[in-house]
């Protein structure tokens, strides 16, 4: 049992966070982690309001352990996301991508503000807009990272600031939460592991591929959603390092993420250059890219086309060789982790 700033900040068992992956972290699942001693966290940026309210609705008809939200603030109903969770008193926000507004509101009630970064320099001001605790990812992880490791990151952000700290990238077993606790973090956040549980709605195809995959098996680029980012290798993933900016395809899934929130193109076009305008901005081909790669996500997730599909996945993959159920794998992590800690406390002399 561990018991470290992490679980008492966020009132739970175990230091132990379901990642925010958007479609994947379903009720199901993360009701799953949070009924285990874990903190389940809702990926809202693919959420219209109306689906934020139902989904944060059915997470509590799940489970009466708390949880929370992830939201990127300058994507599409990012404040309207935000504002229904204040509404609902979700215990914890997590943000990335832009300045958090609403941390008052949030502290009014009780909740905690927890900030994204995957630059140690960011650290210190996302302590300073109000964050609780952050999350540091590492280049390893699936999606978003930067150029830094954890290795490096962690005892960096430690060293900053003064907060609880969750380290997410490359981390699938308790070796790796010791090593991350041991660097100075107070928890760790897991993705590709908690994908790869019978709970996790990803297609059987794509959990194969997962448990095949060697540390090797990723691709980092920022083709594939127009942030630097890391997918499973797969036929379609490799294909689109190698071809250039695809306007069609950018085009048709700009206009699918249009019709999606219900956007007009005034709304839409406002959008584009809030992304642009951001502290952390992209080029405006950010959106199209995005959209282009929310296709391919979804079929990878819901048909297991693993020709035309794409899925993010961290290097962690390499060490994920089963599906278990959410509460085995984290029973199994934490014993794994006193027992490396055990083994490593037993080399003093």
């Amino acid at each position: 049992m561990f018991k470290t700033r992490m679980t008492e900040m966020f009132g739970v068992q175990h230091p132990i966070m379901l990642a925010g992956m958007n479609w994947i972290t379903e009720p199901k699942l993360i009701s799953a982690v949070c009924n285990a001693g874990g903190v389940g966290i809702l990926a809202t940026a693919r959420c219209t309001p109306e689906e934020t309210r139902e989904n944060i609705k059915q997470i509590r008809d799940m489970t009466d352990k708390p949880f929370g939200i992830n939201q990127i603030l300058i994507g599409p109903g990012a404040k309207e996301n935000i504002e229904i969770a204040i509404e609902e008193k979700v215990p914890f926000i997590n943000y990335s991508l832009g300045k958090p507004w609403f941390v008052d509101d949030v502290h009014a009630y009780g909740g905690k503000v927890v900030g994204t970064i995957a630059i140690a320099r960011h650290a210190t001001r996302a302590v300073q807009l109000g964050c609780d605790a952050l999350i540091i990812t590492g280049h390893e992880a699936a999606a978003h990272g930067a150029a830094a490791t954890l290795m490096v990151l962690i005892p960096l952000v430690a060293s900053m600031v003064d907060v609880p700290l969750i380290a997410a990238g490359g981390i699938c077993n308790g070796q790796g939460m010791a090593a991350a606790l041991a660097l100075g973090a107070d928890g760790i956040s897991m993705g590709s592991r908690f994908m790869v549980t019978k709970e996790s709605m990803v297609h059987d195809n794509f959990k194969q591929l997962c448990l095949e995959a060697t540390e090797q098996d990723t691709l980092y680029d920022n083709v594939f959603d127009g942030m630097d980012g890391r997918v499973l290798k797969t036929k379609e993933a490799e294909a689109m390092t190698k071809r250039g900016f695809p306007i069609v395809e950018s085009i048709k899934g700009a206009l699918l993420v249009k019709k999606l929130f219900k956007l007009s193109f005034l709304k839409f076009a406002g959008l584009s250059i809030e992304m642009v305008r951001a502290e952390e901005g992209h080029p405006l081909m950010v959106l199209a890219r995005q959209a282009v790669g929310n296709m391919k996500h979804m079929k990878a997730l819901n048909e297991g086309d693993v020709e035309g599909g794409i899925l993010f996945a961290g290097q962690c993959c390499g060490g994920i060789k089963d599906v278990p159920t959410v509460k085995e794998l984290i029973d199994r992590t934490i014993a794994e982790a006193e027992e490396t800690l055990g083994r490593l406390d037993a080399l003093k002399k």
